[in-house]
């Protein structure tokens, strides 16, 4: 089982200002290595005009990673690999961001640019939008007309939700559950029908859920 993990929801863009440079970081979710480096692409071609554009991405999550970092003509160490270190330090996973810079005629030293680079990856976690990635399993059964509305309350008592309905002799529900769900429900419903009902999984897939304001924090790097 993959455990459900946030990852940006949709492509954001934030900017500071440092020392007259500007510094815009662009963030989107990336579910590869061959997708994020084609968002690299596209946001080097639109500034193209740019000093630098610093790309860092993470695909997978937890133990099972893929990262990459970039200075791309910064000195060594104090813009790809900061910028990754805050991308980390965020909690997501399948994400790829690129810092564009554009020089604004005060050096800014290693120390400043290492500051600047991961203030620039901070601030557009500051305002991204997330999502969760999780697997969730498909499942059907068909219960008596007396059963319906308790299978509903059951179902949503344990974070699932009804995603279809028919009617005719029984009522047949398709159901879907986060997978860590799915169990507590089946062994809630067998309780409560006395061993006469059971819901059979017909397939599990990976889905992608906004997370709501109250849960839309980003944790701190």
């Amino acid at each position: 089982m993959t455990d459900s993990y946030p990852i940006p929801l949709r492509e954001t863009r934030a900017e500071i200002m440092v020392e007259n440079s500007r510094f815009i970081a662009t963030i989107a979710p990336a579910f590869s290595v061959e997708e994020a480096r084609q968002f690299i692409a596209r946001i080097k071609a639109e500034f193209k005009d740019a000093t630098h554009n610093v790309p860092a991405f993470i695909i997978g999550h937890g133990a099972s990673v893929i990262t990459h970092s970039h200075d791309d003509g910064e000195p060594s160490g104090t813009a790809g690999r900061p910028a990754l270190a805050v991308l980390t330090g965020s909690g997501l996973g399948d994400a790829v961001v690129v810092v564009t810079r554009y020089f604004g005629g005060i050096k800014l030293g290693t120390g400043g640019l290492v500051r600047a680079y991961s203030d620039a990856v901070r601030q557009v976690l500051q305002v991204l939008p997330r999502a969760r990635k999780m697997e969730t399993h498909i499942a059907m059964i068909a219960v008596p007309y007396a059963w319906f509305q308790r299978l509903r309350q059951l179902v949503a008592g344990h974070s699932g939700e009804v995603i279809d309905e028919s009617f005719a002799a029984d009522v047949t529900l398709t159901l879907r559950f986060p997978v860590d769900r799915f169990q507590p429900f089946q062994e809630a419903l067998r309780e409560a029908s006395a061993g006469s009902l059971q819901a059979e999984i017909i397939e599990t897939r990976e889905m992608i859920v906004p997370i709501d304001a109250s849960e839309n924090r980003p944790s701190q790097p």
